[in-house]
């Protein structure tokens, strides 16, 4: 396994791990501020939306301001439909890289997410690509565009639970 492969599995998984335990502050410091976070809304059974700004989108924010945001509402209980936080478990598998000119790495993955509220468990499952810049000796996170396969969910959506 190359270093670099190595390097982008650790993030992936301090990541998650960083979620799961709801260390909020930590995991929204993995975002570079200029971060996009999008999961688009399926138009068909093949085809999602690709522009947030044009068609809907379950999740968009347009820089870490509006993670920032979801936090906030977090702690301070003004969001009703996450209170209580459910118990989540992310799973992250087939991490591929590609390097680009740029010098940004791109790694796409499938995950998956199991999590339990109200004594009722379910999972969220797709496919995420992340586009990760270097930051010292790790990275930050610049762009997540995540694909939601699930045909029903059970939940409203939000961030943790991707």
């Amino acid at each position: 396994m190359s270093q670099l492969q190595h390097s982008v599995e650790q993030f992936l998984y301090l990541k998650s791990d960083l979620c799961d335990k709801q260390q909020w502050d930590e995991y929204v410091d993995l975002f570079d501020e200029q971060s996009t976070f999008h999961v688009p809304q399926w138009d068909s059974e093949h085809v999602y939306t690709t522009d947030p700004k044009q068609g809907m989108s379950l999740i968009y924010y347009s820089d870490r301001a509006g993670l920032e945001d979801r936090v906030f509402r977090l702690r301070t209980g003004k969001s009703a439909a996450s209170t209580p936080l459910p118990r989540t478990m992310h799973q992250i598998s087939n991490v591929r890289l590609t390097e680009r000119a740029d010098s940004l790495v791109e790694a796409a993955v499938n995950w998956s997410t199991m999590y339990t509220r109200h004594g009722s468990s379910d999972y969220f499952y797709g496919r995420a690509v992340y586009d990760l810049k270097p930051s010292g000796e790790s990275w930050k996170i610049t762009r997540k565009h995540v694909l939601l396969l699930n045909d029903h969910i059970n939940a409203v959506l939000d961030f943790y639970h991707l």
